[in-house]
Parts: structure tokens; sequence; C-alpha cells
């Protein structure tokens, strides 16, 4: 069998910021066929951004897909703001760009946090949800926080891990996550930028399977690696906003949306365990662990997977 690939790359036909409140604008651009089925791409981090690749996932005859830049971060304004800027925020900033889409409903597609994300949304507007797409299953749980930040990862990349330490006093490291926080959040920009590229490099090397220079470069430039930190610690350091387990416990709202799990065998940052919970709370969705891949959506086995999802729910 053939792997998928992305599409040929494309432009948006429409883009523009919308006035979210709270100070914030959020940037967003429209691709595709207008009227075609309705999507939103939902990106990870928090804090990463959208990209020209992102809109390849979508055969463009066939999707009309509003991909948007999260508070903050992108060409979203203002820059690295942690002000109202939480899970929550974010939530209603969905239903704010599927208004302006004027969609009833719409295919939703997130990728680790963006998995996050999508199972919020649609967990607190299942009515507006017509597919359900996410990747590298991430529940924001306290276990997988520990597990990437704290202690388990850092046995499998002892050398990157280090350079994750370095800016951390032995004194300060039994709460990485809070440490990093206070240096984020500082005034010193120095140490702000220092810690902001150690954060960000800790999760461009373990993302892959296998080293891929394409990936863990994008976390070189300054102006991202400061949005990036900055907002993933914030969520980070206060559990999104959600309870304890709250995704999964929820997962009940999903019922009737039809959907698909997509996630690495050897994913570092998202433990398998919990894509698989997802799926036996979710039984409705398709459910693929793909071999021989770890966390990014550009890996094969998992880029096949997500172009045919796409690809099934064109006509929903």
């Amino acid at each position: 069998m053939t792997l998928r690939t992305l599409y040929p790359p494309i432009e948006p036909y429409a883009s523009g910021m919308l006035d979210v409140g709270d100070g914030h604008s959020v940037y967003w651009e429209r691709c595709g066929t207008p009227g075609a089925t309705p999507a939103v791409f939902l990106h990870g981090g928090p804090g990463g951004g959208c990209s020209p690749r992102h809109r390849r996932l979508f055969d463009p005859a066939k999707y009309d897909v509003l991909l948007f830049d999260q508070r903050g971060c992108g060409r979203s304004t203002p820059h690295a703001n942690l002000d109202a800027n939480t899970t929550w925020h974010l939530v209603a900033d969905i239903e704010r760009l599927r208004a302006l889409a004027g969609v009833e409903r719409w295919l939703v597609f997130g990728g680790s946090w963006g998995s996050t994300l999508a199972l919020a949304y649609a967990e607190t507007h299942p009515q507006r949800v017509s597919a359900l797409i996410v990747r590298g299953i991430y529940l924001l749980t306290k276990a997988e926080m520990d597990w990437y930040y704290q202690f388990g990862v850092s046995e499998m990349f002892p050398d990157k891990w280090e350079g994750f330490l370095a800016p951390i006093p032995e004194a300060e490291r039994s709460d990485m996550v809070g440490a990093y926080h206070r240096r984020l959040t500082g005034d010193d920009p120095a140490v702000q930028l220092a810690a902001a590229k150690a954060w960000s490099n800790w999760e461009g090397q373990t993302i892959t399977l296998l080293p891929e220079p394409e990936t863990s470069d994008s976390f070189d430039d300054d102006r991202f690696a400061i949005a990036f930190a900055r907002i993933e610690n914030h969520y980070f350091k206060h559990a999104g906003w959600l309870d304890e387990g709250q995704l999964l416990r929820d997962a009940g709202r999903l019922h009737g949306i039809p959907g698909v799990i997509v996630h690495g065998r050897y994913d570092m940052p998202c433990p398998a365990r919990f894509a698989w919970a997802l799926h036996k709370a979710w039984p409705e969705a398709e459910f693929h662990l793909i071999e021989g891949a770890g966390h990014a959506y550009s890996e094969p086995g998992i880029l096949d997977r997500l172009i045919r999802a796409t690809d099934r729910f064109s006509g929903a």
C-alpha cells in the first residue's frame, strides 16, 4: 500500500484578524474551495502557530478549511501575551471563528496540544462538530506532564535532558514546570530567552522517532521560542484550567461524533496509554496506533493515516 503524503502547496483565498476581546486579535485564514466541507485546524504547542504545511493535510477541492494562530502566537497579537489566554478563551475563539465562517458544524482536526483543545471544544459544543480527527493525544493530566518534564522521557534522552536542566539550579528541579515559569515570566529578557530556547529545544529534539533537522530546527528562532515556551509553560503550569482527568471523564459527550484517533507507538511527549484510554472511552472513533513512529504529524505512518482520515470525511 502506498503511503499518502501532503497535498500540493495552496494559498489562502481569504485571511484577516479577528478581535476576540481582552486585547487579543487572532490571525485566521481560509483555504480550499469556498462552500466545500467545512473544517477547522487546531495547531499544537500551545504557542506553536499554524504553517503552510498544515493547509496541505486537506484536499483543497473538497474542503473549506479555516486555520488560525491561537492567542499570543504566530501572527496573532499581542505576541507571547499570557493575559486572558486559557483553554476556555480558545474554545470561545473557535466558536467566534465558526460564526465568522458562517457554518453550523465543521470537522475539527487537532494534533498534540491541538488534540487537547479539540477534545475540550467538542465536549463543550458537540452539536457543532461533524467529525473529529485527533493525533498525538494529550489529555493534560499530571501523569503526562510529570512523564515529560520530571522523570520518564529523561531516561530515554539523557543527553538532551541535560540541556533542559541547564538553566535550572539543582534546588529547583523538583518542579521543572514551576522553575521555568518563574524565568519565562520574569523581567530579565536574557534569562527569559535562555529559558525559552532550552524549553523549546527539549521539545524539538524529542518529538520524532529519529532525528529530523527540519522539525527540531524550527524551534531555534528566538521569536518563535519565546511565544512557544511562554504560552506552553503558562498552560501547563495551570493544568490547562482543566479538572484532573476531565477530558477522559467527559468523553461520553463525544457519543455520536464520528472520528479518528492517530497516535505513534513511540510518542515520547504523549504516552500511548492515554490515547488507548481515549479509544476505550470513545469507541465510535477509529483507532490507529502507528508502529515505528513518534509524535510528529510529519512522520510517514502518522501522516498517511491523517490524510486518509481527512479524505474519509471530505463529504461530512
